[in-house]
């Protein structure tokens, strides 16, 4: 494999997390710009992204296997161009239904991404950690400009430039992607670049009956947290933001940039300690954060906020990395695919209790309890993992341009 290749990957790749998580998130701001335009309830027009949110993880499953069995590169064409055509097509919607039917398209294509994307990147990568640390700074960014972009557009250019713009955007991506493969600068590879010992099969179910908990707490933690925290937003910071579309979106832009270089230090970590360690400290150290930003109504809650999610997502590399090691490559991608019908499908549930809490309370502080509850259900389960004290010692840092 070339070394352009390489590169082109992790660009590529990076591109792609960006969108996925950009895309499936637009619509948790424009549904602010619904609620007043339409004059139908938050809980009613959230509820037309579940079946978006549903997909974005189910369809994980069925994507890693054509991954693993067709092209991992031909998939991730799919995903640019499919993604691309829903978003303009969403922007173009004028009823609850076709609105429904839109998103719900957005996240069948975005659920290619993780399960074909980050196994396509680790067979790339020389150093699998700090490649998904900064493949995981593109998911962060995605994440945080979602609510920016989207109220950005929405208030200047109306809420259908919001989807059709970043859609636009999107196919023009597919196009380069495209090019890029057809010219032979992107090569689907069979192997790992860097081959690691099998592990033994005893320890491959034990990690992929622990992980799949551990996943399905942290997925939950993170999907719920990006849906829910415009809203928590509007509620706890409207007279400090003046009520303003393009204020929320700026803070909850501030909360994902901000947490975005957490998922470098983890990939780093990754790198150089124990997998195991990496992965379970951070799920104990949500917990205080996360009870200590439900007692907030305050703009404190932005800087707490931010730590809240950077904790959550400083581990992606950690998991990431534990679930390629004990897995075999030809694998991969039903085994990534696995993990994100857990963490975005089945965690797509903290999704959908989001309108039903809202409904019964009015607010969302109970969320905060449930996202506590996952993270020590986490906790709790990285301790069962296989101790991996030599593993760090034994991995060689190579420069990212080599990647």
């Amino acid at each position: 494999m070339s070394r352009s290749s390489g590169f082109l990957t992790l660009v590529f790749s990076s591109l792609a997390h960006t969108y996925s998580h950009l895309f499936t998130l637009l619509y948790a701001t424009i549904v602010l710009v619904l609620e007043r335009e339409w004059g139908m309830g938050y809980d009613t027009l959230f509820a037309l992204s579940i079946p978006m949110s549903v997909l974005f993880g189910a369809a994980a499953l069925p994507a890693g296997w054509m991954g693993d069995k067709w092209s991992a590169s031909g998939m991730m064409a799919l995903f640019f161009l499919g993604v691309g055509l829903c978003s303009i097509a969403t922007g173009m919607a004028d009823t609850p239904l076709t609105i429904c039917l839109g998103l719900a398209g957005i996240g069948l294509f975005a659920a290619i991404y993780h399960p074909v994307g980050i196994p396509w990147l680790v067979r790339n990568a020389v150093n699998r950690g700090r490649a998904l640390g900064i493949n995981g700074v593109f998911g962060s960014v995605g994440t945080a400009a979602a609510a920016l972009v989207a109220g950005f557009l929405a208030q200047l250019y109306g809420w259908r430039a919001a989807f059709i713009l970043p859609g636009a955007v999107c196919l023009i991506t597919g196009v380069a992607f495209l090019w890029a493969r057809q010219t032979d600068r992107l090569l689907d590879r069979g192997e790992d670049a860097v081959p690691t010992p099998p592990p033994g099969k005893s320890d491959i179910w034990r990690v992929f009956w622990v992980m799949s908990a551990t996943m399905l707490c942290t997925g939950l933690i993170f999907q719920a947290t990006a849906f829910a925290l415009p809203k928590i937003f509007d509620t706890r910071l409207s007279d400090w933001l003046n009520d303003s579309m393009l204020g929320i979106g700026g803070m909850v832009t501030i909360v994902y940039t901000a947490s975005a270089l957490s998922q470098i230090v983890g990939g780093e970590l990754a790198d150089r300690y124990a997998l195991r360690s990496v992965y379970a400290a951070v799920q104990w150290l949500q917990i205080p954060v996360i009870i200590i930003a439900m007692m907030l109504i305050h703009p404190a809650l932005v800087p707490v906020a931010a730590l809240m999610v950077s904790l959550n997502v400083a581990g992606q590399a950690a998991e990431n990395s534990l679930l390629a090691k004990y897995t075999p490559p030809q694998w991969r991608g039903r085994a990534f695919g696995a993990k994100f019908v857990l963490t975005l499908g089945v965690s797509s549930l903290g999704v959908a209790v989001i309108p039903v809490i809202y409904r019964m309370t009015g607010t969302l502080d109970v969320l905060f309890i449930l996202l506590a509850v996952a993270a020590a259900g986490a906790g709790v389960f990285a301790l069962l993992l296989p101790r991996d004290k030599a593993a760090a010692a034994q991995q060689t840092i190579v420069p990212v341009a080599a990647e």
